[in-house]
């Protein structure tokens, strides 16, 4: 398994997902994302034409991945595109073996504790649980008594208020979402202004 995206995810602490309608200037994005301190971006899915903003990304410094990832046709493409991680709402074995069978992380969404264990099972590099601002960060101290070792990313009402909290209760990386990428400041390529926001979130964490 190439492990370089998830070290780079796990260092950081954090992860940009982006969710836009159009993406102006997919490597101006990701660079002021890495250069305030996030350098793993998620595009995703519910972008038109997503992997063409990925393979044009390719020439910044971040970590990309693609996420929304529903099917193993979906999980293929986004490799043959260039992505270093994968990122499902759910469980999904179809994309667990497409992201085994080319050496790529998956980061399979989840909720309960059998869903942690199916996504371990079925060899996810981390667990996604979405939405987590619904169970809050102790859910990760709970879930991690009984498997103490899972890699657990919260996703989904995560902010700058709250960020630190669920790293301290266990989790090894959040998801830095629309309070950090706004779909509009990236649909208009407000770059200066994702920037300081995500200088912001960075600083939170500590």
């Amino acid at each position: 398994m190439n492990t370089s995206a998830m070290a780079t995810i796990v260092a950081d602490r954090a992860l940009a997902v982006v969710r836009a309608p159009k993406i102006p200037d997919p490597v101006a994005l990701a660079n002021a994302l890495a250069q305030s301190g996030i350098r793993a971006l998620e595009l995703t899915f519910t972008t038109p034409d997503v992997l063409e903003y990925l393979r044009v990304a390719a020439a910044s410094r971040a970590v990309l991945g693609v996420g929304t990832v529903l099917t193993a046709d979906q999980a293929r493409a986004a490799v043959d595109s260039g992505a270093q991680f994968l990122v499902t709402p759910g469980i999904r074995a179809g994309i667990a073996k497409i992201g085994a069978d080319h050496q790529v992380p998956v980061i399979m969404g989840a909720l309960t504790p059998t869903e942690v264990l199916e996504a371990l099972d079925l060899g996810a590099a981390a667990v996604k649980i979405f939405p987590a601002s619904t169970l809050g960060p102790r859910y990760f101290k709970d879930l991690r008594g009984p498997v103490p070792d899972v890699a657990l990313i919260p996703s989904g009402g995560v902010n700058a208020g709250n960020a630190a909290d669920f790293l301290a209760h266990g989790a090894v990386a959040v998801t830095a979402g629309t309070d950090v990428v706004p779909p509009q400041a990236v649909a208009s390529g407000n770059w200066l202004d994702i920037s300081a926001r995500t200088a912001s979130f960075v600083q939170s964490l500590n």
